[in-house]
C-alpha cells in the first residue's frame, strides 16, 4: 500500500511553496500526500499581501475526517498560521501516538522568501514549547534556527543544532539554502545534519539558480516522505537533499519574481546528486570527485578475506589466483599491546611478501598504523574507525595516501556512503549483500538491488560483501555491477581447492554485467 503523509501547511496562491511544493515532493518520492490547510496566503512571486490562519475548529475537522480514512505515517508541518492551530495539532499528535508510532517533521515556516513575516512571537513560542518537543526531525534554515532559539541562540551552527535538540527534537537538519552563507564555503550548499545515527555537513555544489521558491518546503516534505518509506532520519535527509537539488535544477521561471522549484522523480539515479558528508563539524572545502571506473585492469574481481598470513599464502599459492586479498585479523585475547603489535607486524610482512610474489594487492583491515609501520600499501577501514580518528591521525592517514597507499571504506547506509564519498577512497564496500554471521551488525541485507544502486551511484569502485557463500551468489554480485565480490567463509578450510571455482563464477558474472536492473531508489538498510 502506498505510504500516506499529511502536510499541515499553508496555501501559496502562486503555486510555488507551501502545499503546492509539498504535493510535488511527495509525488517525486511515490507517497500519497493529504493536504491539510492551516493557513491561506495571498501571494505571488513578488509579494505576500495577506495571511489568514485557518480557524482551529476547521483545522480539527480536517484532521478528524482524514484520520477515519487515511491515517498518516508521518505528519509534516509548514505554515501553521496561529498558536491556536499549533495547540490543536499538538493535542492531535499526542492522541495518535497513544495508538501507535507517528513521525513529525517540523518545517518552522517563520518568514516568506520575499521577507514577509509569517509568525509572531506567540506562534514562535508555540513552536518551541509544543512542536519541537514532539518533533522527529525539524528542518529550519539558518535564520529560522536563530529565531527559534531567540536571545539564547549560539552563533555556531552545530551548537544551534545541539540547543534545538535540547528542546526535545530527536533530530535537526539546519538547511543552508538561505542567504546566510559560511565564508569560503559559498560554492557549496551545506546542510548541518544532527541525528541519532550521524552528524556532519551534507554538501553538494551550490546550484546557481535564481528561481528557488519552495526549496525549504520541498526538502522537508521529501524528508517526511522518506521517513514514511521506512528510512531513518539520517538517510531520509540524504534523499531530501537529492530531491531538493534536482527540484532546483528544474526550477520554473514564472511571473516577475522568484519562480518555484519543481520536484521530480529520478533524483535518486543521478550520481551528481549524491551528497558528501563531513567527519565532524568542519565543513568540506569542496566536493571531491574522481573517476568511478579508475581501477587497474577494469575490475577487482574475487576479493578474498582471510585471517592469517598462512591463509594469505594458501590463497595466493595457486595459479591463477585472486588479484586482491585482505588480511583481517582480530586481536588475540590476553596479548599485551607489544605482543599484539609484534604478531600483527609479522603477519603483515609475511602476507605482503606473498602478495608481491603473486602480483596481487594486499589490503590490511583496521589496525592501520601498525599496518603502515609494517609496510602495508593498502588499507581498509570501517566507518567507526573513521569517526575514532583524531585530527592528527587523519593527517597521518592522508600523508600515507598522498604517498600512494590505497584506502577502502565500508558502507552500509546512505549516510555512510556519503561520508565515504567525501574521502575519495579507492574502493567502497557495500554490505551486507546477504545475511552474514561473520560480524554482529544491525544492518538489514542490502540485496542485489541496493548493490546495483551502489555500483551506479558511488564515486569509487564498489565491492559487494556479506553472505557470499556460493559461486552463484558471486556471479550475481558481478552481474549487479560491482567491480569486486568478497569471499570470506566461502574459502573453506582449503582455499586452494576452491579458488578456480570462484574465479570462474566471477568471469561468468562479468559477462552478464549491466543486465541487472538498477532500482529508482534503494531500500532502507536499517529499520525506520
Amino acid at each position: 500500500m502506498t505510504p500516506i503523509i499529511w502536510s499541515v501547511a499553508g496555501t501559496d496562491s502562486g503555486g510555488g511553496a507551501g502545499l503546492a511544493a509539498d504535493q510535488r515532493a511527495a509525488d517525486a518520492l511515490g507517497v500519497h500526500c493529504c493536504t491539510v490547510v492551516a493557513g491561506i496566503t495571498a501571494q505571488s512571486t513578488t509579494e505576500v499581501r495577506h495571511i489568514e490562519a485557518t480557524p482551529p475548529h476547521v483545522l480539527q475537522a480536517q484532521l478528524d475526517t482524514l484520520l477515519a480514512d487515511m491515517p498518516p505515517r508521518v505528519i509534516k508541518t509548514g505554515l501553521l498560521g496561529s498558536a491556536d492551530n499549533v495547540r490543536v495539532l499538538a493535542r492531535f499528535i499526542d492522541q495518535q501516538r497513544e495508538r501507535g508510532p507517528l513521525a513529525l517533521v517540523v518545517d518552522p515556516v517563520l518568514a516568506a522568501s520575499t521577507g514577509a513575516a509569517l509568525a509572531n512571537a506567540e506562534l514562535r513560542a508555540a513552536y518551541r514549547d509544543l512542536l519541537l518537543p514532539r518533533a522527529t526531525v525539524i528542518t529550519p534554515n539558518q535564520g529560522e534556527a536563530v529565531a527559534l532559539l531567540g536571545d539564547n541562540s549560539p552563533t555556531d551552527i552545530p551548537a544551534q543544532s545541539a540547543a534545538l535538540r535540547a528542546l526535545g527534537c530527536e533530530a535537526v537538519v539546519i538547511t543552508g539554502g538561505d542567504a546566510v552563507a559560511i565564508s569560503r564555503h559559498d560554492s557549496l550548499s551545506l546542510d548541518w545534519l544532527d541525528t541519532l545515527h550521524a552528524q556532519g555537513w551534507l554538501s553538494l555544489p551550490r546550484e546557481d539558480i535564481p528561481n528557488n521558491h519552495g526549496t525549504g518546503c520541498t526538502f522537508a516534505s521529501a524528508l517526511a516522505a522518506a521517513l514514511a518509506l521506512g528510512w531513518v532520519a539520517a538517510d531520509a535527509a540524504v534523499l531530501a537533499k537529492m530531491a531538493a537539488t534536482l527540484a532546483l535544477r528544474h526550477a520554473r521561471a514564472v511571473g516577475r519574481g522568484v519562480g518555484p522549484v519543481i520536484a521530480r522523480a529520478g533524483f535518486a539515479l543521478e550520481p551528481s546528486l549524491l551528497p558528501q558528508l563531513s567527519i565532524g563539524s568542519q565543513p568540506l572545502e569542496r566536493c571531491a570527485s574522481r573517476d568511478r571506473g579508475d581501477v587497474p585492469g577494469g575490475s577487482i574481481g574475487v576479493y578474498a578475506i582471510v585471517d592469517s598470513a598462512q591463509r594469505v599464502e594458501a590463497v595466493l599459492g595457486v595459479s591463477p589466483t585472486v588479484g586482491t586479498i585482505q588480511l583481517r585479523m582480530k586481536r588475540t585475547a590476553g596479548l599485551t599491546d607489544a605482543a599484539w603489535a609484534d604478531q600483527l607486524t609479522q603477519h603483515v610482512k609475511r602476507s605482503q611478501r606473498a602478495a608481491d610474489r603473486a602480483g596481487a594487492t594486499l589490503v590490511v583491515n583496521d589496525h592501520w598504523q601498525l599496518a603502515l609501520a609494517a609496510g602495508a600499501r593498502a588499507l581498509h577501514l570501517g566507518q567507526q574507525d573513521l569517526l575514532d580518528l583524531t585530527p592528527a591521525e587523519h593527517e597521518q592517514l592522508q600523508t600515507a595516501r598522498d604517498a600512494g597507499v590505497k584506502l577502502g571504506l565500508s558502507s552500509h547506509s546512505l549516510w555512510e556512503l556519503c561520508r565515504a564519498a567525501a574521502l575519495q577512497p579507492d574502493l567502497i564496500a557495500c554490505g551486507p549483500v546477504w545475511p552474514t554471521t561473520t560480524k554482529d551488525m544491525p544492518w538489514q541485507p542490502q540485496g542485489l538491488d541496493n548493490l546495483a544502486w551502489w555500483a551506479h551511484m558511488a564515486p569509487a569502485p564498489v565491492v559487494g560483501i556479506g553472505g557470499v557463500l556460493s559461486s552463484g551468489q558471486l556471479q550475481a554480485v558481478a552481474a549487479a555491477g560491482a567491480l569486486g565480490g568478497c569471499v570470506v567463509r566461502g574459502l573453506g578450510d582449503d582455499p586452494a581447492a576452491c579458488i578456480s571455482t570462484w574465479l570462474a563464477a566471477w568471469a561468468a558474472g562479468e559477462e552478464q554485467r549491466g543486465t541487472h536492473h538498477v532500482p529508482e531508489m534503494p531500500h532502507p538498510s536499517l529499520p525506520g
